[in-house]
């Protein structure tokens, strides 16, 4: 199913800029804000408040002081959790971030779901390639194909690797912004729901890669949002499709992404769910992700 209620969730205690993440994430900016971290806190806890009154299932976990991870507000990068059970680890590309794999973690998470295999992709990290969790893979789980648009944070290898593990197909393709840097993680220029796809196609440059990518999206039945590169830079393409504890869908982003959506298509998302936005200023300036990079959707069976 490509939607789920159960949501996990990191709590910051030290977040800040991540010099070690800066270099090839674009959207990151060192800001001369005071107090990041509280902001961040308050943004973070607000928008925990917002999931939970809409009625989704939200797991938070407090980070901790030691060792340092600055970005564990991002949990999608490193885990991902399978309606099978499985459970995969990935390997990051900075140092500072391999650090945010946490075993207690999952055994908190087993009080409630079954987690039958846990498959350790990490090791990958001893020979310098990356592959980020569902911030390189931008999965579509009801047709199993994993899009992913290839960077230093995205190999090739790994994403075979996956797919051949998984049963997944790839759809890989080159994509940068609109000074030709490489789009870091896929899931700031696309989101695949249900019955749509948010993305911004003008990021692949490449006319066949990107013919490749939308028929794919249409071959699956999905009606397909541009957004233009202005958009994805104020996080339109950073969403993700959960569900609430009656079935319902939403649609999460944050209110800078929701404020940036013409009219046209706040229409057309608003056909297939219900759009939950909060702020999050600070977290997307310091962190460079969004809403989608904050939540690592649960998959795995019920205890």
């Amino acid at each position: 199913m490509q939607t789920t209620n159960h949501i996990l969730m990191i709590r910051p205690v030290d977040f800040k800029f991540n010099e070690q993440t800066a270099g090839n994430n674009k959207f990151q900016q060192a800001s001369a804000q005071t107090g990041v971290q509280n902001l961040a806190l308050k943004e973070f806890d607000d928008f925990v408040s917002l999931l939970k009154s809409n009625g989704v299932d939200v797991t938070v976990v407090d980070d901790t002081l030691q060792p340092e991870t600055p970005d564990s507000i991002f949990p999608n990068n490193w885990v991902s959790f399978h309606d099978n059970g499985e459970v995969i680890l990935y390997p990051m590309f900075s140092e500072n971030r391999r650090a945010e794999r946490r075993t207690d973690i999952l055994e908190t998470l087993r009080r409630d779901f079954s987690i039958t295999e846990i498959t350790d992709m990490s090791t990958y990290e001893q020979d310098n390639i990356y592959l980020e969790g569902t911030g390189s893979l931008v999965l579509d789980r009801d047709h199993k194909i994993a899009y992913a648009c290839l960077s230093l944070r995205t190999d090739e290898k790994l994403l075979t690797e996956f797919c051949i593990r998984t049963g997944y197909t790839a759809v890989m393709f080159h994509a940068v912004d609109e000074k030709g840097f490489p789009i870091y993680h896929t899931n700031v220029m696309m989101c695949v729901g249900e019955k749509f796809a948010v993305i911004c196609p003008d990021c692949i440059n490449n006319p066949i890669e990107r013919e490749q990518a939308l028929q794919s999206l249409r071959n699956t039945g999905k009606e397909i949002i541009d957004i233009s590169y202005d958009q994805m830079n104020h996080f339109a393409g950073n969403m993700l499709q959960v569900k609430n504890d009656k079935g319902e869908a939403l649609l999460v982003m944050s209110e800078q992404a929701f404020n940036v959506l013409t009219a046209d298509q706040i229409e057309t998302l608003g056909k297939y769910c219900k759009l939950v936005y909060s702020s999050l200023n600070t977290i997307e300036t310091n962190g460079g992700g969004s809403a989608r990079c904050m939540l690592a959707e649960i998959h795995l069976p019920k205890a």
